[in-house]
């Protein structure tokens, strides 16, 4: 009998408490009217320059302290390009090439063992437009286009569904400790995306991966990583290709569904963000962000 490991990376996506967004000075109000809350700087209108959200860089550097992180002093930002409706300038400003915080760790306890995680990058990024699926159509609220983010991103050394719910508990604990993020999952202010494939024992290689989006629950999260592995030794067995794919877990029968399946790497043509100057942090700014007591 083969002994399988399972390996997972985990894409949090935090929702920042800022006031206004984060490259233009609109405020952030989630009870307005629909697209009441969006100017031509989140509309991508020919001729706006985006903002840096002061707040929202302190909001990061304060996260990557709490991660034990080694923070980037010089701060850049890069243009992710692709279609689609919920993205009006057809890109979005991210931070793929310099990252704010870089090689973190957080130590975790599941049931007297202890283990860490390997936390590869965080980075301030823009958020999209939210969009409500009707029959045959769909609609989009543009209030959210441009609300601050931060992703954390693992490296893949979470083993099992109970290491990652406790993962994702625990960064949940910290932002909302930090008063930098309501950090709940049920609203959508943290939202969390587990990249899985399984391998044999001893093995070192990485099979295909397949991803589950918008996990919103604990509960969701464990449920979907288990069909998930069962699904990917099923197809072992079978002498099946583990497909790359992206699901989600549909929320009446808790169920995975496929949204695609990834016949190739998306290049999605990073290139740095020509109307954001480089920014350097300096290390006064830097140690004036100060850590509250964390939860452990």
């Amino acid at each position: 009998m083969i002994n399988f490991e399972t390996v997972i990376g985990i894409e949090i996506h935090i929702e920042l408490k800022t006031k206004t967004k984060m490259f233009s000075p609109v405020e952030i109000n989630f009870n307005a009217e629909s697209n009441t809350k969006a100017n031509q700087i989140d509309l991508g209108y020919p001729g706006t320059l985006p903002q840096v959200n002061k707040k929202a860089v302190k909001y990061a550097i304060m996260l990557a302290k709490a991660l034990n992180m080694q923070i980037d002093s010089n701060l850049r930002f890069d243009r992710k390009h692709y279609f689609y409706p919920d993205l009006p300038k057809g890109y979005q400003i991210t931070q793929f090439y310099h990252p704010i915080g870089r090689e973190g760790q957080i130590k975790l306890n599941n049931n007297g063992k202890e283990f860490e995680v390997n936390i590869e990058r965080i980075h301030l990024e823009e958020d999209t437009a939210r969009q409500h699926h009707k029959d045959n159509y769909s609609q989009l609220d543009y209030n959210r286009a441009g609300i601050p983010l931060i992703e954390i991103v693992t490296h893949p050394v979470l083993r099992s569904s109970d290491e990652a719910c406790l993962y994702v508990d625990a960064i949940r604990k910290i932002v909302q400790t930090l008063e930098i993020s309501e950090g709940r999952l049920e609203i959508g202010s943290l939202r969390a995306d587990i990249n899985i494939s399984i391998r044999p024992l001893g093995s070192k290689s990485f099979s295909n991966k397949v991803e589950i989006k918008n996990l919103n629950s604990l509960k969701n999260i464990k449920l979907a990583i288990e069909e998930e592995i069962t699904l990917q030794r099923a197809k072992f067995f079978a002498n099946e290709e583990v497909l790359q794919q992206t699901k989600k877990i549909d929320e009446k029968t808790l169920k995975l569904q496929v949204l695609r399946t990834k016949t190739s790497a998306i290049d999605y043509r990073y290139f740095p963000e020509p109307n954001i100057p480089f920014i350097k942090l300096s290390k006064k700014f830097i140690s004036s962000v100060k850590l509250k007591e964390l939860p452990w």
